[in-house]
């Protein structure tokens, strides 16, 4: 009985799903402009799909990319005690 040619490996399931060339997590736009097939909605999808294909290229997941725009949003000063009973004369 011939042995069954394993082509994957385990290592292989940390890379990101992939549909050919497109990242899976725009498979939702996607599956959304083929239910309703309208101008925006083909837009949409090659907007979200650029999105990936931009994060991807300069090597950031969503998760980097989530803290990383909660860093811009939080701005350079961190507070150690709420707004509200901060000393207002220092």
């Amino acid at each position: 009985m011939a042995r069954l040619q394993v082509r994957a490996h385990w290592r292989d399931s940390a890379r990101p799903a992939r549909f050919f060339v497109i990242d899976a997590r725009s498979a939702l736009p996607c599956l959304l402009f083929l239910m309703h097939i309208r101008w925006w909605t083909l837009w949409f999808f090659l907007g979200v799909t650029l999105f990936f294909a931009i994060l991807e290229r300069f090597g950031y997941t969503m998760a980097v990319f989530g803290r990383i725009l909660r860093s811009v949003l939080a701005g350079p000063r961190k507070l150690c005690r709420p707004w509200w009973r901060e000393d207002k004369l220092t």
